[in-house]
């Protein structure tokens, strides 16, 4: 075989793994997140649909979120049970929270660490999502500042929650973030808390970054949405 005939084979090679390559990048900045959108509006969709089919239970609204109700239907795995909407990240920035953080479930949407408070008890809600691939859902999660709102609703309550701290960067192995009373949040006593997590750096996965957040606020979904929410 002439040197010739072995460096265009050589190139042919080269140039069919650039190809290979290139359509993997596509399909993981593209592709997966046009999948993941699709996955997510379906999601937020059948709660919609299950919402308009159920009859409404006024909760009464509250300013320290004392008195927001638990929910009384049971998270069942992989489903979704409610709707996160973060301003800072966007208004039109909404997505679906689904219970446990099995790597299907954090391809439709947010996932909801079992074992932690449900939404609006005494404990520590906590929240799972990915920082790139899948729809980006917290791509811009170091934009996060204190006091920005986390508002979620699960058909029938409003509950709005307010950041104290955070992005605080740690390690995956660092469980305590999502304890009912994080020691590193500065929270000393029981209460309705809130975290979020998410991968760091942006294309790893080395350390995970994390915001706390109080529930500040509920109030029936009948009363129209709430203040942080109105542009």
């Amino acid at each position: 075989m002439s040197v010739r005939v072995i460096v265009r084979t050589f190139s042919e090679l080269c140039i069919t793994a650039g190809a290979v390559i290139v359509l993997f990048v596509v399909y993981v900045l593209f592709w997966t997140g046009v999948r993941a959108d699709r996955a997510m509006d379906d999601q937020i969709d059948a709660l919609h649909d299950q919402w308009a089919r159920q009859s409404p239970q006024a909760v009464p609204s509250t300013s320290s979120g004392a008195a927001a109700a638990a929910p009384s239907t049971p998270y069942r795995d992989g489903a979704p049970f409610a709707v996160m909407y973060i301003p800072r990240l966007g208004f039109t920035w909404n997505k679906p929270v689904l219970e446990d953080t099995a790597t299907g479930t954090l391809k439709k949407g947010l996932g909801h660490y079992q074992g932690t408070a449900r939404l609006g008890q005494t404990g520590n809600f906590s929240v799972a999502g990915h920082r790139r691939t899948y729809g980006d859902p917290f791509k811009d999660f170091p934009e996060l500042r204190r006091g920005d709102a986390v508002v979620l609703t699960d058909g029938t309550t409003w509950f709005t929650y307010r950041i104290d701290k955070g992005p605080y960067k740690t390690v995956p192995s660092d469980v305590e973030v999502i304890d009912p009373v994080p020691r590193k949040s500065g929270y000393t006593r029981p209460g309705r808390y809130l975290t979020l997590t998410t991968c760091d750096p942006e294309w790893g996965h080395s350390h995970r970054l994390i915001v706390w957040a109080h529930l500040d606020s509920t109030q029936p979904v009948e009363a129209g949405e709430p203040k942080a929410l109105r542009r």
